[in-house]
């Protein structure tokens, strides 16, 4: 696969605004998504709380630009940890947050003594190519539940159906443009989607009245209190999935762009990333982890460049400083965040494709199934009815109702020990 700009490539001015803007487009919906269900478990207003996580999203961000991976990855909040807050609400936030706090730094400290490095042989072309195609097919129920979500007034099937004339256009123009106008897709589907659900279904919910143009996040330390035994336990599972994700999205997107010393280039990543999660516990979010749907961004803009994200974690700490950004960005309807993440995710499978094809990942049917085992199981993981993710016992729930991580322990099963043999 051939990019316009390299890793350590340095677009020009206009070209670096213009890939910037498109990463931006991504990366805010990533935040708002998980930022808004967790500052509603969190209870009283969202914005405060879309504040910090915004903020504490952009510095990680530029660590990993210039001292972490140093890859175009883009960045995120943990949807695994979002398991654990939800099994721990009842021991209250003070003991989340500290959980959140200590397993990243052990994290941290895990990956900085470059025990990871050791885990680079198991990403196969094969495990790589499944890491690209799972986070399409697992976040499917979380753009399903945006694309029928009408805020209460609007009724989904009329949403839905909204969603679909809006994805197909947008398809339809990612076929036929070029230039900037494909690469900075996105960003128009966000602008020109809000308008048209506006002119269907009417005004959408805006700031309350009197929100800050430009204020500091308010209580940026949060309460902490030791967890007990069984809250550390869950934390420390969904670290485990954390782990995966964040090793594996590095891994993907490596793999993707032939970057050198991944060895090197994994223990920084993770060490930043638990030193984000231990961060995220001081100031009281849920944590961020790298997320492997960058090579679908790369593969619509074309560059590979790490620079290309600077000006969109300069903007998101931009955003976290003003509430009343904040509380506009919350207004973008759901149907049009789920669309612009059907497309990056569209294009997400498309370079696991073709890093499968361009590998030689898949020439007979074994290696078929080393691959299409994993993303049958990971989707069905994912669709898994709530009641049936909650007869599982709390410590092993992070993990067994995760569909990405259940995808990527059977891939990495199927590739090392199931199929070893018969590839000999």
């Amino acid at each position: 696969m051939e990019f316009t700009y390299g890793i350590d490539d340095r677009p020009g001015s206009a070209s670096l605004l213009i890939f910037g803007l498109q990463w931006l487009a991504v990366s805010v919906p990533l935040v708002l998504i998980i930022g808004k269900v967790v500052a509603g478990l969190y209870g009283g207003p969202a914005i405060p709380y879309l504040q910090k996580l915004f903020l504490l999203v952009s510095l990680v961000l530029l660590a990993q630009i210039y001292l972490g991976h140093t890859l175009p990855l883009v960045l995120g909040p943990a949807t695994v940890l979002l398991v654990g807050i939800l099994a721990s609400l009842e021991n209250g936030f003070a003991a989340i947050n500290a959980s959140i706090l200590i397993c990243g730094l052990l994290l941290a400290g895990i990956a900085a003594a470059g025990l990871f490095e050791h885990l680079k042989r198991l990403f196969t072309p094969r495990v790589i190519a499944v890491v690209l195609m799972l986070i399409a097919f697992t976040l499917a129920p979380t753009i399903l539940n945006l694309i029928t979500d009408g805020g209460g007034t609007v009724p989904a099937t009329q949403t839905f159906l909204f969603a679909l004339a809006f994805a197909l256009i947008l398809f339809a123009l990612n076929g036929r443009l070029k230039g900037i106008w494909r690469s900075t897709l996105a960003l128009w589907a966000i602008i020109f989607g809000t308008l048209s659900y506006i002119v269907l279904f009417g005004p959408v919910p805006l700031p309350p009245e009197g929100t800050a143009l430009l204020a500091l996040p308010p209580n940026l330390l949060a309460p902490l209190a030791l967890p007990d035994a069984g809250v550390l336990a869950a934390f420390l599972i969904c670290y485990l999935a954390l782990a995966v994700n964040d090793l594996g999205s590095i891994q993907s997107v490596g793999g993707l762009l032939g970057a050198d010393t991944m060895g090197e280039r994994t223990n920084r990543g993770v060490t930043i990333t638990g030193l984000g999660n231990a961060a995220a516990g001081l100031i009281g979010v849920i944590g961020p982890v790298n997320f492997s749907l960058s090579p679908g961004v790369i593969a619509a803009t074309g560059c590979a460049s790490r620079f290309a994200l600077v000006p969109a974690g300069i903007a998101l700490a931009l955003m976290a400083l003003s509430p009343l950004a904040i509380g506009g960005l919350a207004s973008i309807p759901g149907p049009v965040i789920g669309v612009v993440l059907a497309y990056v995710m569209a294009s997400q499978i498309a370079a696991g494709l073709m890093l499968g094809q361009e590998s030689g990942a898949t020439r007979t049917f074994d290696e078929g199934l080393i691959i299409g085992i994993p993303l049958i199981l990971g989707t069905v993981v994912a669709f898994l009815p709530a009641e049936v993710a909650a007869g599982f016992p709390e410590l092993i729930r992070p993990l067994i109702t995760n569909g990405f991580v259940v995808g990527i322990v059977a891939v990495l099963m199927l590739e090392h020990l199931v199929y070893r043999r018969t590839r000999r």
